[in-house]
């Protein structure tokens, strides 16, 4: 065996050595911090799901990892109108199934309830996306803003591109091809964000998209990773498992050209010349207010940032979606009839894609049965608080929602656990007085979750739900397509409590044949 060869196992070994020397450490750290900190006396009237004493918890905590499903489950069914915790690796989750409550969190203030605490801890954005996004997401509210403003321009290149990305990655032949559709659908995604972010030709770039897509799954994975260890120990840790800075160093020598020509452009013509690209580069570059920020390497933190919130939850989306498409077939007529009025009045536009309801419907109805997460609207309590039952949650205390006891709702629902893609529709015809928008995919209220709830509603769901629905809209009239297994949806796969569509199922696409 040559001596490199044994020097990178030997070095590899030792990485997995020190891993391990590090995960017992940071349990027994963290075993004997929480009896300090006193965290499971101070939530000790909350009722628990699974055990809580003291390292008993932590079996508690494995099953929340292998089976989340079960035990949100569990604590809905037998706490149905209240709040239950279960613990989690490193601290406990306060679930809530009131609906009282649940319109309670979405009132109070950030000063009492953080969703950006829970949102940093989760992501663990210092080590992930950097301190520059940390401290100052200035781009939150450019996505907010200046990107929904921009969509009736933008829906027509959104269109074009993703039209480009199908017959790249998808060509309409006669005869059946069998697609990985989560794999394909990132691609797609990153694709058609691309043309928004950063432009023509940079969004083609095959290199750069991967990047893009590879970025995404990097901080996904490392966030899973570092959020299993405490805060002292998490620099180290990220130190030897992150590839992510590497990535924005590929990234960089993207866009600092790009960069570049746009500086340039703006000395030459002004900072409003005529013909000013109405992209995500643009804003950030508008907004950037000291040297820092206008560095080529933190502008290339915003637009991966922002591709990483793009990329993660609409190829999700759209792959659970399209898998009941996949398995039954029978809405292809309807929808493709929908499609075609709407594109024949209006054509591909922000008006035609208003008009398609029933896409809007269908991908909401998935969206209420297959959530990205079983607990949604994370919070971090920042002020020691009592809910209107009567429950005190502590300061540092994180809470979420039970998304199956609104999303899963007889009261709400008839039927709560059949898929039905017209529903919304439907609901909207007998809506009786209540506004027929709150039943739109892009309506964020205590019946639907998927986009988060009041002031801290996913900023980009408007963008997202146009690019959802006219890449739904473009497949419908484009392709047949089928399931292996014939009306059998693939089952999702559960990591902790986040609920993946099937990572390797394949849908059959061909050429639509009633053309």
């Amino acid at each position: 065996m040559s001596e490199p060869t044994t020097l990178l196992m030997t070095l590899r070994d030792l990485l997995d050595s020190r891993i391990v020397l590090f995960a017992v450490a940071s349990a027994v750290y963290w075993v004997g911090l929480s009896y300090s900190r006193g965290e499971t006396r101070r939530l000790v009237h909350i009722p628990t799901v699974g055990p809580s004493a003291p390292l008993l918890s932590y079996f508690g905590a494995y099953r929340l990892v292998a089976d989340a499903r079960s035990v949100i489950y569990t604590g809905i069914s037998k706490y149905p109108n209240s709040i239950f915790k279960v613990p989690h690796v490193l601290r406990w989750l306060v679930v809530i199934t009131d609906p009282k409550v649940i319109d309670e969190v979405r009132k109070l203030p950030d000063s009492i309830l953080s969703s950006f605490e829970a949102a940093t801890e989760s992501i663990q954005t210092e080590f992930t996306l950097g301190k520059p996004i940390r401290d100052n997401p200035y781009h939150l509210s450019i996505v907010r803003v200046q990107l929904t403003r921009a969509i009736p321009q933008l829906v027509p290149a959104l269109y074009d591109e993703i039209v480009a990305s199908f017959n790249d990655l998808i060509p309409a032949t006669d005869n059946w091809m069998s697609v990985k559709i989560l794999d394909t659908m990132m691609k797609v995604v990153a694709r058609a964000s691309n043309r928004v972010f950063v432009g023509l030709p940079l969004c083609r770039d095959p290199e750069y998209t991967a990047l893009n897509v590879q970025f995404t799954l990097d901080v996904v994975k490392t966030s899973s990773i570092l959020c299993l260890f405490p805060r002292p120990f998490r620099p180290f840790v990220n130190s030897l498992i992150s590839d992510i800075p590497k990535r924005v160093a590929v990234a960089l020598k993207h866009l600092a050209p790009v960069f570049a020509a746009r500086r340039k452009e703006r000395e030459e013509k002004g900072d409003d010349y005529p013909a000013k690209p109405v992209d995500l580069i643009t804003w950030i570059m508008d907004l950037a207010k000291d040297k820092e920020e206008e560095s080529d390497w933190d502008l290339t933190l915003r637009v991966l940032t922002i591709n990483f919130a793009a990329i993660h939850t609409s190829s999700m989306t759209f792959t659970h979606a399209f898998f009941y498409l996949a398995a039954y077939p029978e809405y292809l007529k309807p929808l493709r009839e929908e499609v075609e009025n709407a594109v024949r009045k209006y054509g591909w536009t922000k008006e035609g894609l208003d008009q398609m309801q029933h896409i809007d419907s269908f991908i909401k109805e998935s969206q209420r049965l297959n959530p990205l997460s079983i607990v949604l609207v994370p919070r971090v309590v920042l002020k020691d608080h009592v809910f209107s039952d009567g429950t005190m949650v502590p300061k540092g205390t994180t809470i979420g929602v039970a998304t199956a006891r609104a999303h899963l709702n007889g009261d709400r629902y008839e039927d709560p656990l059949q898929f039905d893609g017209f529903r919304y529709v439907k609901l909207k015809e007998q809506c009786a007085g209540e506004s027929e928008k709150r039943f739109d995919m892009v309506s964020s209220n205590i019946d639907a979750l998927a986009f988060g709830l009041g002031r801290h509603a996913c900023p980009g769901r408007f963008f997202a739900t146009s690019e959802l629905k006219t890449m739904f809209a473009h497949a419908v009239v484009t392709y047949d397509v089928k399931l292996e297994d014939m009306g059998v949806r693939p089952a999702d796969r559960w990591i902790a409590t986040s609920c993946l569509p099937n990572l390797t199922a394949q849908v059959l696409f061909r050429k639509r044949a009633d053309i």
